[in-house]
């Protein structure tokens, strides 16, 4: 038994893993160049706590389903989670620290989240993220700004190619409005369309006797991804304010990224709704070519920080390190590696001058280490 015991200590849980030498170097790097380039955009580091109370991520947040956290009581009896996403943390810390600020705030981060899923499909249930928060800025060009930063993240990291998909929450809000779907029916579908369903959609536009035109039009939003022309397309099949703005914001989105220089990295797909109910707005995503999800996920949130006391537009992203360094990988991309401890041998006789060489070393930036003779 306490052989079997030892052997089971030596593993670790399911959906977590040890990462070690060259791998962890690797992406210490990659993390490295992340940060690098998201400071150069004025972004000021913060750090928020590995767990929260369970009301930061509730239903009523919009985040992570109950089922799908980690959840604990701490010697009071008060129910905490260990956090599923960083945008309610930082959107709470914002609330209580900056609750008068009026000016825009910007803040970066770097940690692991936690998703108590069985339905992994190989994905880790420890995850490591980096992102990026402008909070208070409700304009298209606070848009333009971090989407373009995304990309010159993903470009600083290594990656070439490439593409940031961006999509439009209130024009699918707005369809469904002029259709006459109820609350309940149009997250139904939202969550058949997020989750590529289409056939689940059909059946539920069926069931609820969605008529035509908008029981297509509603189906066609799932394939109108593409360029400007797709935009064009989407504008001609809605007759509401509210989703004919969300594609003029999209006009005016992309003639910022090109004053950024980005817009060859750029699509539209206004079928992408995120399964984060807290998203208002513009919604993107970044996918590279050797990883299957999405590598950096985003939106717009203008309505979160009000469930925290503060009334404040916001806009921001995360970048999912581990699948950047699997991308990083399949593609062939070299990463700078440390260069070699160099290890001094010394005896008993010579252990104050080869102590002092080790030093010396060190003092100029070399990684050195002292080693006895066997």
């Amino acid at each position: 038994m306490s052989t079997l015991m030892g052997k089971q200590l030596l593993h670790t849980p399911e959906g977590v893993r040890d990462i070690y030498g060259r791998e962890y170097s690797q992406k210490l790097e990659v993390e490295n160049r992340l940060h690098e380039n998201i400071r150069l955009f004025g972004y000021e580091e913060i750090q928020t706590p590995t767990f929260e109370f369970f009301d930061v991520f509730s239903k009523e947040i919009g985040t992570t389903p109950s089922r799908e956290l980690y959840k604990f009581f701490d010697k009071d009896g008060n129910t905490l989670v260990l956090r599923p996403d960083f945008t309610p943390s930082i959107a709470r810390c914002a609330a209580k620290y900056f609750g008068e600020e009026n000016v825009p705030l910007r803040f970066s981060y770097v940690g692991n989240t936690f998703t108590n899923t069985s339905d992994l499909q190989g994905k880790l249930k420890e995850s490591t993220q980096m992102g990026a928060e402008l909070i208070g800025d409700d304009s298209v060009e606070a848009d333009g700004e971090i989407i373009s930063l995304v990309v010159k993240s993903l470009l600083h990291a290594g990656l070439r190619r490439f593409q940031v998909t961006i999509g439009e929450v209130e024009y699918f809000k707005g369809l469904c409005g002029e259709a006459g779907l109820d609350e309940e029916t149009e997250m139904d579908l939202r969550a058949c369309i997020s989750g590529k369903n289409y056939f689940a959609a059909q059946e539920l536009l069926q069931e609820r006797n969605v008529q035509e035109p908008y029981h297509s039009r509603l189906l066609k939003v799932a394939d109108m991804f593409g360029d400007m022309c797709s935009l064009s397309e989407a504008k001609k099949m809605v007759n509401n304010f509210r989703s004919l703005e969300a594609v003029e914001r999209l006009e005016k989105l992309y003639e910022v990224l090109k004053a950024y220089g980005v817009a060859e990295y750029i699509s539209f797909d206004l079928g992408m709704l995120s399964k984060y109910k807290y998203y208002t707005g513009v919604i993107f995503k970044a996918y590279t070519y050797g990883v299957g999800d999405a590598v950096v996920k985003g939106g717009r949130y203008d309505g979160l920080l009000r469930q925290f006391g503060k009334e404040a537009p916001a806009v921001g992203f995360c970048i999912m390190i581990d699948s950047i360094l699997e991308a990083l990988s399949r593609q062939k991309v070299k990463l700078p590696m440390p260069e070699p401890v160099q290890i001094i041998y010394y005896s008993p006789d010579n252990f104050s001058e080869r102590l002092a060489e080790v030093q010396r070393l060190r003092a100029d930036g070399h990684a050195a280490l002292l080693r006895q003779e066997r």
